[in-house]
């Protein structure tokens, strides 16, 4: 059994899904990115999630968003499931489209968390030795439209969903930065400061050891068969949370390990027959079993 995961409202996120055997099942091309995009904004609508910045590599990607009515858990299940379907359709494919592994839903504690993972996702293709700059990435990068406040449309994927069904025909994505982060100028500004940092700073590697990137022409080449030929690191740890801040991760961790304990407790004295409260967070046996859950502090 995994340890419980506390889910509540108004939490950071960044979401990180790989595909199965590392396949390049997402590589860029216009119907994969309209996909992706479609599926994203449709799932974001359905159950009120904010947008902040979507970055789709050929094999996984790296989404981060606002939770503002604590229902991570329904669209992620959601969005990985009919994105699955509309890409094996688009392909032709019939098993399962990503990883095993769990999800990894990292929970982004302070606003320079956020802006950090910003800037890690929005630079995944230039740290991966792919293209020169985030702009040169032929795949869903959701920099650009971020700071430019520039919305994103996706039409409705014709091979997968039917004409006359509920789907709507066209779906928007305005990435934004939610109040709760604050002043957005300079937020906006650390975010563009820190991926030409980077940009710069891999330009001065690869100069120094004599490589080139990928390139653009030859990523938009390869098979959506293939994989990368570099060995996958396994048995990492998967971190729930993300606080650079001393304080703000050890008060965080102990919050969680409170949440923790305070279900098991709950859960034991359930499953006894005992009447009990479930502590705020609690979301499977809330959802599916509809346990009392104590009122928010």
């Amino acid at each position: 059994m995994s340890v419980p995961r506390e889910v509540l409202p108004a939490r950071f996120y960044m979401i990180t899904r790989r595909c199965t055997q590392r396949q390049f099942l997402l590589r860029p091309d216009p119907e994969t990115n309209n996909n992706f995009l479609y599926c994203l904004a449709e799932a974001a609508a359905r159950f009120e999630i904010d947008l902040l910045l979507p970055s789709v590599l050929s094999n996984h990607h790296h989404t981060v968003v606002f939770d503002r009515r604590g229902r991570i858990i329904e669209f992620v299940a959601h969005f990985h499931k009919i994105l699955a379907k509309c890409q094996n359709a688009l392909r032709g494919r019939w098993e399962n489209h990503f990883s095993s592994e769990p999800v990894s839903l990292l929970h982004l504690v302070g606003v320079g968390d956020v802006i950090n993972k910003l800037i890690y996702a929005a630079a995944n293709p230039v740290k991966d030795g792919l293209v020169d700059r985030v702009d040169h990435w032929p795949g869903v990068n959701g920099l650009s439209a971020l700071l430019n406040g520039r919305v994103i449309r996706a039409r409705r994927p014709a091979h997968y969903f039917r004409p006359d069904g509920p789907m709507p025909v066209e779906v928007t994505l305005h990435l934004t930065l939610p109040p709760e982060l604050g002043d957005p100028e300079p937020i906006l500004r650390a975010v563009r400061d820190g991926v030409a940092a980077i940009e710069t700073e891999q330009a001065t590697l690869r100069a120094r050891a004599g490589r080139r990137v990928l390139g653009r022409r030859r990523i938009l080449r390869q098979s959506w068969r293939d994989s990368p030929t570099t060995r996958e690191p396994r048995r990492e740890l998967n971190p729930r949370i993300a606080a650079r801040s001393k304080w703000l991760r050890i008060e965080t961790l102990l919050r969680n390990k409170s949440f923790v304990a305070a279900y098991r407790a709950a859960r034991i004295a359930w499953l006894s027959g005992l009447a009990t409260v479930f502590p705020p967070g609690t979301y499977w046996l809330r959802r599916f079993a509809g346990v009392p859950i104590a009122a928010t502090a």
